[in-house]
């Protein structure tokens, strides 16, 4: 009699478990695309820092074409490099 309490119990915790495995699945669905995009731009970042001359080219490119252009991109990508360290170092104290 106790095995079969224990056996009706069990198959009662297995479909429940794969109940809540189903609900979790879609649920996660809606995180598939953000993360997709995540993805893609990390790929990108690997790509951009093995191939360093596409990046380098521009901004030569940029600075004889518009060298005013350049200039002002330098000062906010200058001041953008900063609030990121900040941010950085903000983030590792906590």
């Amino acid at each position: 009699m106790n095995g079969e309490r224990i056996t009706i119990r069990q198959q009662a915790l297995l479909r429940r478990s794969a109940e809540l495995r189903q609900a979790l699945a879609l649920q996660t669905n809606v995180l598939r695309t953000p993360l997709a995009l995540a993805d893609r731009l990390r790929d990108g970042w690997h790509w951009l820092r093995e191939h360093p001359e596409l990046p380098l080219t521009a901004a030569a490119v940029l600075l004889v074409l518009r060298p005013r252009s350049a200039w002002r991109w330098s000062q906010r990508l200058w001041w953008g490099w900063h609030a990121l360290r900040r941010l950085q170092r903000v983030a590792a104290r906590r």
